[in-house]
């Protein structure tokens, strides 16, 4: 790895992210000593600018950051670092040095989840569709999601892509909304995936 640390004046910043959820949790600076360090513990080590000495993250809290990756940037003077948390990131006791949760975000889909339990919480079944499926049950919801399967399975069979593509939106929209009725959300899905991966 081609890292240009003296014409950075000995440091390069150092680029912190969660190797799982992606959210960057902190930013910090490495010399030569701290970057051999990292890779020879496998604990992320910053050169503290404030104390003027090799600091690990976590050697005081206990939160490391575990080593997962290392890469350079094109210019060879900034470090993205995949690490994984053991912990709140920061010395705050937040999960990042944003102030911000670091759970797993799935774009558009996560957007789309929050819409869906806002419109539940709002109970407006009259104006809501959303809503009146809340209103109307499990039973009403689960059926809605069988429907839509056997939908997804005609239009599979047949050559109509746009009408799978719709069918398909209108499954996963619906499950989760049963997801949610059962009191889940996708990344709980996720989490059964990630344990049956061998």
């Amino acid at each position: 790895m081609e890292i240009d640390i003296k014409s950075a004046h000995g440091l390069i910043p150092a680029i912190i992210q969660d190797s799982e959820t992606k959210n960057v949790l902190m930013l910090g600076y490495m010399n030569e000593e701290s970057l051999q360090k990292t890779i020879e513990t496998q604990k992320v080590t910053f050169f503290s600018r404030s104390k003027q000495r090799l600091w690990t993250k976590g050697e005081e809290s206990g939160n490391f950051l575990n080593l997962v990756s290392i890469k350079n940037d094109c210019d060879g003077d900034t470090l993205l670092i995949q690490a994984k948390p053991v912990g709140p990131t920061c010395h705050t006791g937040a999960d990042t040095c944003w102030q911000e949760p670091n759970d797993a975000n799935y774009g558009f889909i996560s957007q789309l989840e929050n819409t869906i339990k806002t419109r539940r919480e709002n109970a407006d079944s009259e104006q809501s569709y959303v809503a009146s499926l809340f209103a109307k049950g499990i039973n009403k919801i689960a059926q809605k999601v069988g429907e839509e399967a056997v939908e997804v399975v005609i239009e599979a069979k047949d050559d109509n892509d746009d009408l799978f593509l719709s069918e398909s939106a209108d499954l996963l929209f619906h499950y989760l909304i049963l997801l949610q009725a059962k009191g889940y959300q996708l990344n709980d899905v996720v989490e059964v995936l990630k344990k049956r991966q061998k």
